[in-house]
């Protein structure tokens, strides 16, 4: 079930929230909430509820044990990487050990991907590591496990949320006036990136990026169309995690931000600090820290960076381009603590600022051009395209109306540029709890025109539901 759908927007959500308004005590609620959780993920993944519900078990009684068991911990590790493992890479792998043989050995399965498995196996293993490292103390009611893990806001595409950081709500929390007001302000701002933005975007994009096109773009579309990617992508993955955080203030639970107008990054480390920070904080965490970090000298850092960013693109998807992807951005992480990050400082210093972001926008924009283009012949085909600029027949004009410009042009502003200047626009997202008679107008609006679309236009993808 989307977010940005109508029995979602209609039926499943006002029923949900009401009954829990209803219910007095936080028991009640939890149960009520662990239900709706199930069967919200039922709606779409019906066989694959079992896999949750099984994945909810294991890591139960894993928690139990860990704190007392390096075996036990390490087993839960290799349950769950060998679950995620089996769903998402077993085709991958297979298709690595054939090039390395030279022949087939095992025929590829054809294996569903469930949704949102890489999310709540993350949430799993963090609270099992954290059990085991003494942080937090095992969880004895698995029905309030089972929420934290399942709990339907951040269950299919994040953020990530940690366990020690909603502990204390699965057992008292107080949903306010204010605080509700502002989580449905918050999901009606996260719902109207996804519509009205990411949505226009990705239609455009995925016809561009599609047989019998593709091979023919024009140098400006194709810079066009990664453009368009780079704000789809944003939008969709910014406007589904407004959305969660959203949910949850208004069931009463805090989640921790996962955007921070990543474009306005003047580095790429910078960036990685302002995008998917749950998954940027969930690697270091749990990855990075624990291989060493910094700790072990300059090229212990440099191969720790170089193999988590090979990690977090395997975690996007098993596909040569997403582990290129990761490794893309390792290196440039890598250069910057070489010798770019001084001389990024420096321009800095000098005013150049400037500088800094074209640089920074530069490297992720041809990285989301490697993220995009699974066929990786595609992928050179079209940087020759760039350079050499031959065989141009599809131009922008075949894909571009008043209506795309118009969005466009919206979304290049507000996807940092103009929050960094008119500081009202960037604290009415961040400022959830305040609203004003303004702020009830533009909502009213959003909300319509949002619904409007929904009607109209049955393409709504999500981008990270596949991962």
């Amino acid at each position: 079930m989307l977010f940005s759908s109508l029995v979602f927007l209609w039926l499943f959500l006002p029923a949900t929230f009401f009954l829990c308004l209803v219910l007095k005590k936080i028991s009640w609620k939890n149960a009520l909430l662990l239900a709706a959780s199930i069967f919200f993920y039922g709606w779409g993944e019906p066989k694959y509820v079992y896999l949750m519900i099984l994945s909810i078990g294991i890591n139960y009684l894993f928690g139990l044990f860990a704190w007392r068991s390096r075996f036990v911990t390490v087993a839960a590790v290799a349950v769950n990487l060998g679950i995620l493992g089996y769903f998402k890479y077993f085709n991958f792998f297979l298709k690595l050990l054939a090039a390395v043989f030279g022949r087939e050995l095992l025929a590829p399965r054809e294996i569903a991907l469930p949704i949102g498995i890489s999310f709540y196996t993350f949430q799993a293993l963090s609270y099992v590591l954290d059990v085991h490292r003494g942080t937090i103390k095992p969880q004895k009611s698995l029905w309030k496990l089972a929420l934290y893990i399942s709990f339907f806001p951040q269950l299919i595409a994040g953020p990530i949320v940690k366990y020690h950081d909603i502990e204390m709500q699965l057992g008292s929390r107080t949903v306010t006036l204010s605080g509700c007001a502002g989580g449905i302000k918050r999901f009606i701002f996260g719902l109207s990136k996804k519509v009205l933005l990411a949505n226009t975007f990705a239609a455009v994009v995925d016809r561009a990026f599609s047989a019998p096109y593709v091979e023919g773009l024009s140098r400006g579309m194709i810079l066009m169309a990664v453009l368009l990617y780079s704000l789809q992508i944003y939008y969709d993955f910014s406007g589904y995690s407004d959305m969660a955080i959203g949910l949850g203030k208004m069931f009463g639970f805090t989640f921790m931000e996962n955007f921070r107008y990543p474009y306005l990054s003047g580095s790429v480390r910078e960036f990685w600090r302002r995008w998917h920070i749950s998954l940027s904080t969930w690697f270091r965490e749990y990855l990075y820290i624990p291989l060493g970090g910094n700790r072990k000298g300059a090229l212990r850092t440099y191969g720790n960076l170089l193999l988590v960013f090979l990690i977090t693109g395997l975690w996007h998807g098993a596909g040569e381009n997403f582990v290129l992807w990761g490794i893309y951005h390792g290196i440039f992480l890598v250069a910057e603590r070489l010798f770019l990050g001084d001389l990024l400082d420096r321009l800095k210093k000098r005013g150049f600022g400037i500088v800094n972001r074209i640089y920074a926008l530069t490297v992720v924009y041809f990285g989301w051009m490697l993220f995009r283009l699974e066929d990786l012949f595609l992928y050179k085909l079209l940087l020759k395209k760039l350079i050499l600029g031959w065989s141009q027949f599809y131009e922008t004009a075949m894909f571009m109306d008043a209506r795309v410009w118009f969005w466009v042009i919206l979304g290049i502003f507000f996807c940092g540029p103009l929050q960094a200047f008119v500081k009202p626009l960037g604290r009415f997202a961040e400022e959830t709890e305040r609203i004003c008679a303004a702020d009830l107008a533009v909502l009213t609006s959003l909300l319509l025109l949002c619904i409007m679309m929904l009607i109209n236009n049955t393409y709504n993808p999500f981008i990270y539901f596949r991962f």
